[in-house]
């Protein structure tokens, strides 16, 4: 499993407002694609600028796999309701490793 990982910088009176339109938009358009398994926002009470999203995929390959048209239609879609009013201020991706349970 492969995991995007993206912090969102969103002014605090907007957090919430962010968090339903991408769940409306990014997470709907994402589920459609092969390999998506699923998607959690996180948020840090002391910091109700900054938002994480955590975006899971099957295999790397499904996630660059995804097509620029549908990519570019979302982005514009969602950028109706706020361009200008949010930053991507870091990014990364990770792997999930799984390791045999230990019994004591």
């Amino acid at each position: 499993m492969v995991i995007e990982w993206l912090k969102i910088r969103v002014k605090s009176e907007l957090r919430e407002k962010f968090i339903q339109k991408d769940t409306e938009i990014w997470t709907s358009a994402l589920a459609k694609c092969r390999g998506f398994v699923g998607k959690e926002v996180w948020i840090d009470p002391d910091t109700p600028t900054d938002i994480i999203l955590i975006i899971r995929w099957a295999k790397r390959e499904d996630w660059s796999g995804v097509s620029s048209e549908l990519l570019t239609k979302t982005e514009q879609e969602f950028d109706q309701d706020f361009s200008g009013h949010y930053q991507i201020i870091e990014q990364a991706e990770y792997q999930v490793r799984k390791f045999p349970q230990m019994s004591n």
